[in-house]
């Protein structure tokens, strides 16, 4: 049988059903009993906290605990004990015993960093109330003190389940619930230190510092006090630092992509039910594009929550991979420990996407794949609702990870891109298809080839510029000035690739380039990665 006085006084058989248990005496008697399982409680405070007006005599108190011992049954024995009763229940069968336990360990996962399994604990531990604490307990001495410290309790695991969104980034939604606690209680400090706390990490750092100034006030007019030392110390942090910028979002396309309808939809539906996917391809093939264009595709949707693209080019090496992905999700150092004073960068990372539903886009990752990947499999293990979608030029190598092939455009395609590039720097562009089609196919239909060689149609003719096939290096060989420096040029997209192999490897690839053909799988035999 299980037993609530988060509200009004019930009592259910173990298989649901509701017990019947009689008028507010009766419910008034229970609740008493269960505010301590197991311990007595004499007549007399019974009797006094019943009827505060004192007219429940001893023959009457013991009249309803044979009714309620009656309605109770089997499932929950009253017993008497020299001169008062006690109820034979165990306490987790209480909801109010039960949650207290709950809330303390939900305290106690919170100081201990973990932050996602105290937030599930208090959640569960909060949805046992059902309204205010002993609602059918006369107002005697007792209900009174019992009902205030329950009524605590609740406000604290309130702030610490609080505190543990914050922690684990979400700030945006507790930012309403805080409003409306602090407005019924104005004089709690942790509640406006924590609403200060999440406006400040959505960026609204007047309203933060607007919410100190109004509880100094509260506190100054109505118990002539002023703020705690803990609650100035953050009101000085954050008139020192910077708003924490947003997570960094796909960047913005100055051109449609062509061709790729299709993929931006089955890399969508595999995100759905894949946590890794990888984008691999040659150098130029429209990787990173196709990456932000999903992307874009889930935001709209909402169904990524939020959605963080991470540029791992610049990255000399693997070692600054963690502070890169932190300073992407705006995690960086400050004063104010949103992540449970985490140490290392690493677990920074986890303590903040522990239980944050996020779609991590993680972009060229081919030159710190190792990294990568090592990194990727310990955020995946540890954050359930993260999603990873890499671009590399091979596989990050983990179990569990979807590839997902990026080719060339389709003949038709190619030649739709070469045309709408070409004549945005050539008014009036006009070529013949099967010129463009021999053009785009001498260039591997990659889309970056394609728009390298259609921008040089500012100065070239299209005869010229087919003539010019035989050296398509060359063809392709002035780009786009802000473009990063890899994919300014076909060239530079080949060093890019060239560069990631090892001495063994290059060596071995200047001796292939005596055939005319590819290679086959012979050479993979031997040991050459092929990273074109």
């Amino acid at each position: 049988m299980r037993f609530g006085i988060l509200g009004e006084t019930r009592a259910w058989h173990g298989d649901g059903g509701e017990v019947p248990l009689g008028g507010p005496a009766r419910r008034a008697l229970l609740a008493l009993l269960l505010l301590r399982p197991g311990e007595v409680v004499s007549s007399d405070r019974l009797a006094d906290e019943i009827d505060p007006a004192g007219a429940l005599s001893a023959h009457s108190l013991q009249s309803q605990v044979s009714r309620l011992r009656a309605a109770l049954g089997a499932g929950a024995v009253i017993e008497r004990a020299g001169a008062g009763y006690r109820i034979a229940v165990d306490p987790d069968d209480v909801d109010a015993s039960r949650f207290e336990r709950m809330a303390a360990e939900g305290r106690a996962a919170l100081a201990g960093g973990d932050a996602g399994r105290a937030a599930a604990l208090l959640r569960e531990a909060l949805e046992l109330w059902r309204g205010p604490a002993l609602a059918d307990l006369p107002d005697g001495e007792t209900a009174r003190a019992a009902a205030a410290r329950l009524e605590e309790r609740r406000l604290d695991a309130l702030e610490d389940r609080i505190e543990a969104a914050l922690r684990l980034g979400e700030h945006g939604t507790a930012v309403p619930e805080l409003r409306e606690l602090v407005g019924r209680h104005p004089l709690r400090e942790r509640l406006a230190g924590l609403l200060m706390r999440a406006l400040f990490a959505a960026g609204r750092q007047a309203e933060a510092l607007v919410v100190f100034e109004e509880t100094r006030r509260r506190l100054a007019d109505e118990l002539g006090a002023d703020p705690s030392a803990e609650l100035t110390g953050l009101h000085r942090e954050l008139l020192s630092a910077d708003p924490a910028p947003a997570p960094a979002a796909p960047p913005a396309q100055l051109t449609n992509v062509v061709g790729r309808d299709g993929e931006v939809s089955d890399v969508a539906g595999l995100l759905r039910v894949a946590r890794l996917v990888t984008l691999t391809g040659p150098g130029g093939v429209g990787k990173t594009r196709l990456a932000v264009e999903v992307a874009g595709a889930a935001t709209a949707e909402g169904a990524a929550g939020e959605v963080c693209f991470v540029e791992l080019a610049p990255l000399r090496d693997g070692a600054g991979l963690p502070q890169a992905l932190l300073g992407a999700l705006g995690l960086r150092e400050s004063g104010l420990q949103m992540d449970g004073g985490a140490r290392t960068p690493v677990d920074r990372l986890i303590a903040a996407l522990s239980d944050r539903v996020l779609l991590l886009v993680l972009d060229n990752c081919e030159h710190v794949v190792d990294e990568v990947a090592r990194l990727a499999a310990r955020l995946l293990a540890t954050c359930p609702r993260l999603r990873v979608l890499a671009t590399s030029r091979e596989p990050l190598g983990i179990i569990g990870e979807h590839l997902f092939q990026v080719r060339p455009l389709d003949a038709d395609s190619a030649v739709r891109l070469f045309t709408e590039r070409a004549a945005a720097v050539r008014r009036g562009f006009t070529a013949a298809p099967e010129l463009l089609r021999r053009i785009c196919a001498a260039l591997d239909n990659l889309p970056l080839a394609i728009e390298l060689a259609a921008a040089r149609s500012r100065t070239l003719d299209i005869d010229d510029l087919a003539g010019r096939l035989d050296d398509l290096l060359g063809v392709a060989a002035r780009g786009n000035r802000t473009a990063d420096e890899r994919h300014r040029t076909l060239r530079a997209v080949v060093a890019w690739s060239w560069d990631l192999l090892s001495e063994p490897e290059q060596r071995a690839a200047r001796r292939f380039t005596v055939f005319a053909g590819g290679r086959d799988r012979r050479v993979r035999a031997a040991g050459v990665r092929h990273r074109r």
